[in-house]
C-alpha cells in the first residue's frame, strides 16, 4: 500500500499521466490487490466496497454544483456581476484593489471559482489598459480572492464537499452549509488586509503580451484578393510566386470554393477563383489591390482582384484546462491555416516567446498574442479551447431566465441553512444540490448537452479514485499507522494537532490537487481523532478543508493560479514571494481559531 501511495504521488508530480487516469488507476490497483471488494455482500466489507465511490455523495454534488454554476454564466448573472464591479471599482487602483478582491471573494463563496475567475480577468485587463494601470498588480489578488471566498460556504468549493461528504459517511454529523463560515470570514479578511498593505508592495511590475506590442506601429490590416481565371498566379505554387516573397505583408490563408485551405502555405498551388487573405501595414500592401478606405495600387501582373480590406484585431487568450490543442505544436496544427489567424507570441512560465515557438508544445495556462480578422478571432474564441481575455464575452444567452437561476442557487442555500439551524426537516445536501440542478435544467437556464460540457469530468473522475485510495488506506491500517505516528508527536496539543493537519494539506494542495489532498487526508483526520478519543473530529477535518484549499505558494496548485499566471505575465517566483506571507498569516489564523470555534 505504501508503495501504491507513493507511486501516486509521483505520477501526480511528475504528470506522467492525466491526474484522473491516475486516481482511477490506483481505484483498480487497489480491487486487484484485493485491499478493496467490488459488489461484495459481507455487511462487515460493505463500506469497503469500490463501487461505493461512485455512489458518493461529494462528486454528485460537485458534478451538481458546475451545473449551477453554468446557470448562472449562461443567463448572464455573472458578467452582470463583473460589469457591476466595473463601475464600481475604476476610479483608483487602491479601491479597485479593494473592491476586487471583496466583489470576487462574495461571489466565489456560492458557486465554482473557475468562471468567476474567467469572468473578471478581461474586464480587469481592459480596465488597466484604459487607465494604464499594470494587470499584474491585480490578478494574483483576483485569484487569491476567489481560493479564500470559496472558503466561507460548503459549496464554495469542491474541497469543503469531499471532506465533508467523508465526514458524513463516517457516521458522523453532516457539515450544514455556513458551519465553515466564521472562519471563512476571517480568511477574507485576512486575505483582503494584507493584499492592501504588505502584499500590494511585493506583487511584480509585469507586462502582458499585447503591452509588447506597439499600437501605432502594429496597425495592420487583412486584405482579400481573388486569383482571376486568367491570372499568371493560377497553377502556380505559393514558393515560385512573387507572394512568397513579399516583406511587408504576408498570406494569412487561402479560401477555394467557399473553404479555407489547410494545407500549408508552401504546398498550396493557386487557382483560379481562390480567394487569398493578406496581412499587413498599409505600406505592404501596396501593390497587392486596390480597395475602398485605403488608396492602393492594383497589381495587375499578379493578377489579383481586390475584394476588401478590414482592420486586423489583436486578442491575448488562454489555453483553456480542456483545450484539444494542448500538448500540440502550432507546427502540428498548422494553425496558421486552421484557424485563418496568427499568433505573435506565447507566454509561458515567467517567459515571454516571440520567436521560434512554433515547434513548442502548447499547455494549460499559455497565454497567446493572436491577430487576424474579426470573423476567425470570434469563432476561435467561442471553442473551449481559447479563454478570451482581450474583453468580456459580452454575450448574455438567456438573461430573462437569470432569476431563476437566481432562485435556484439562493433556495439552495436558504434550505441548507435552514436545516443546518434545525428549523426544516434534514435533507442531504446532495439531494437539495440535485434538485436545485434540476430546476435550472427544465426551466431552460442551461440546456442538456450544456450542463454535460459544464462539468469538469476530470475533476468527478479524480474525486472517485481518490476516494477508493481514501477507503484503501483506511481498509489497509496504513491511515491507523500514519495517525498513530502523527499523534505519538503532537501529543494532546490540539494546536499543534490542528496546525500539522493544515500544514500537511496546504503543501502538499500546491504539488497535488486540492480534492485528492481532501480526499486522501479527510479519512486520516478522522482516524487520528478516533485515536484520540474524541467524540467528533470534525475541528480536524476542517483543517484540512481549509489547508487544501490554501494554494498560494505557486501558479500550479490551484486552477485559478495557472490561469492568471500567462494573462499576468507572472514568473514561478512572484506567487512564491507573494503568497508565502499569505499562507503563514492563514495557517496561524486558523490553528488559533479552530479549537476555538469548534471546541474539542
Amino acid at each position: 500500500m505504501v508503495v501504491l501511495v507513493v507511486a501516486v504521488f509521483a505520477a501526480f508530480i511528475r504528470e506522467w499521466l492525466s491526474i484522473e487516469l491516475v486516481a482511477i488507476g490506483a481505484l483498480v490497483l487497489c480491487v486487484a490487490a484485493g485491499i478493496l471488494p467490488v459488489a461484495t455482500t459481507d455487511p462487515a466489507l460493505f463500506r469497503f466496497d469500490a463501487l461505493r465511490v461512485f455512489a458518493h455523495p461529494a462528486p454528485i454534488t460537485v458534478a451538481c454544483m458546475f451545473i449551477l454554476s453554468s446557470a448562472l454564466e449562461k443567463t448572464g448573472v455573472v458578467e452582470a456581476l463583473g460589469h457591476q464591479f466595473e463601475r464600481l471599482a475604476a476610479t483608483s487602483p487602491t479601491r479597485m484593489l479593494f473592491v476586487l478582491m471583496v466583489f470576487v471573494a462574495f461571489v466565489s463563496a456560492f458557486m465554482n471559482n473557475t468562471p468567476v475567475v474567467v469572468v473578471f480577468m478581461p474586464i480587469v485587463i481592459a480596465i488597466c489598459r484604459r487607465k494604464d494601470w499594470k494587470a499584474s498588480k491585480f490578478l494574483i489578488p483576483l485569484s487569491y480572492a476567489s481560493i479564500v471566498g470559496g472558503t466561507m460556504t460548503m459549496i464554495g468549493t469542491s474541497t469543503n464537499l469531499v471532506a465533508a461528504g467523508i465526514l458524513a459517511e463516517k457516521g458522523y454529523k453532516p457539515m450544514a452549509m455556513f458551519d465553515v463560515t466564521p472562519l471563512g470570514l476571517v480568511f477574507v479578511l485576512v486575505a483582503v488586509i494584507y493584499m492592501m498593505t504588505l502584499g500590494r508592495k511585493l506583487l511584480p511590475d509585469r507586462v502582458t503580451l499585447a503591452s509588447l506590442i506597439d499600437s501605432e506601429q502594429s496597425r495592420e490590416f487583412i486584405t482579400h484578393a481573388f486569383v482571376g481565371r486568367d491570372s499568371a498566379l493560377a497553377g502556380a505554387a505559393f514558393l515560385e510566386s512573387g507572394l512568397a516573397k513579399m516583406r511587408k505583408a504576408r498570406v494569412l490563408e487561402v479560401i477555394r470554393n467557399g473553404q479555407r485551405v489547410t494545407q500549408p502555405l508552401n504546398q498550396i498551388v493557386f487557382e483560379g477563383g481562390d480567394e487569398i487573405v493578406f496581412k499587413g501595414q498599409v505600406e505592404g500592401l501596396m501593390g497587392i489591390s486596390e480597395t475602398e478606405g485605403i488608396k492602393l495600387r492594383g497589381n495587375e501582373s499578379m493578377g489579383l482582384e481586390a475584394v476588401r480590406t478590414e482592420s486586423a484585431l489583436l486578442m491575448e487568450g488562454i489555453i483553456g484546462p480542456d483545450s484539444s490543442l494542448a500538448g500540440k505544436s502550432l507546427r502540428e496544427l498548422n494553425f496558421r491555416q486552421r484557424f485563418g489567424v496568427i499568433i505573435l507570441a506565447v507566454h509561458r512560465r515567467g517567459r515571454n516567446l516571440r520567436e521560434r515557438f512554433e515547434d513548442e508544445k502548447l499547455s494549460f495556462g499559455d497565454t497567446i498574442l493572436v491577430q487576424g480578422p474579426a470573423e476567425q478571432m470570434r469563432q476561435l474564441f467561442e471553442m473551449r479551447d481559447f479563454i478570451n481575455l482581450s474583453e468580456s464575452k459580452g454575450t448574455v444567452l438567456r438573461p430573462k431566465r437569470a432569476p431563476v437561476a437566481i432562485v435556484a442557487i439562493v433556495g439552495f442555500m436558504v434550505l441548507g441553512a435552514l436545516i443546518g439551524f434545525g428549523v426544516v426537516p434534514e435533507i442531504p445536501v446532495v439531494m437539495l444540490a440535485m434538485g436545485a440542478a434540476l430546476l435550472v435544467l427544465l426551466t431552460g437556464c442551461v440546456d442538456p448537452k450544456e450542463a454535460y460540457r459544464s462539468i469538469d469530468w476530470k475533476v468527478i473522475f479524480l474525486i472517485c479514485g481518490m476516494l477508493g485510495l481514501g477507503m484503501a488506506l483506511e481498509r489497509s491500517g496504513l491511515a491507523g499507522r500514519l495517525a498513530g505516528g502523527l499523534a505519538e508527536v503532537v501529543g494532546d496539543n490540539r494546536y499543534l494537532m490542528i496546525g500539522a493537519l493544515y500544514l500537511t494539506a496546504m503543501l502538499l494542495t500546491e504539488v497535488i490537487s486540492n480534492n485528492a489532498v481532501a480526499a486522501l487526508l479527510a479519512p486520516l483526520a478522522i482516524v487520528l481523532g478516533q485515536k484520540l478519543g474524541l467524540d467528533d473530529p470534525r475541528p480536524l477535518v476542517i483543517a484540512v478543508m481549509f489547508g487544501a484549499s490554501a494554494s498560494f505558494l505557486t501558479p500550479i496548485g490551484y486552477q485559478t493560479n495557472t490561469f492568471v499566471y500567462g494573462a499576468g505575465g507572472y514568473r514561478f517566483g512572484d506567487f512564491l514571494r507573494t503568497g508565502a506571507p499569505l499562507s503563514v498569516l492563514l495557517w496561524l489564523a486558523a490553528t488559533a481559531l479552530i479549537p476555538v470555534i469548534w471546541p474539542f
